[in-house]
């Protein structure tokens, strides 16, 4: 099953998003800043994508600039900070089997689907 972790106020994410509707495949949205992910999916998330904790993390939100920008922060603190704030968490993330992406640009999800 594919699944899109997806916010709605994000234009990249509803743009991700309606490359899955126009696919006609079935898929899932999980609006991930009302059902936060838990550490255990945030780590499988990561390891499907391939990349660490940093890179997933929006620097641009004003709670990573107000509480954690500088700061030397472990993989789990950088897991942790995502799950107490979700909104810093990169969007959209598609993920289709043992395949994922974040789509920055959008494009990227024709990629794995």
């Amino acid at each position: 099953m594919i699944k899109i972790f997806h916010n709605n106020r994000c234009r990249k994410s509803r743009e991700g998003l309606a490359i899955l509707e126009s696919s006609g495949k079935d898929f899932e949205i999980v609006n991930y800043l009302e059902n936060i992910p838990t550490k255990s999916e945030l780590q499988d998330i990561l390891h499907l994508l391939g990349i660490s904790p940093m890179k997933l993390i929006r620097k641009n939100e004003a709670v990573w600039k107000e509480n954690y920008k500088g700061k030397t922060l472990s993989d789990n603190e950088l897991i942790e900070a995502m799950i107490k704030n979700p909104k810093l968490i990169e969007r959209p993330i598609v993920i289709n089997g043992k395949k994922a992406t974040i789509g920055r640009p959008p494009e990227l999800i024709k990629d794995i689907l």
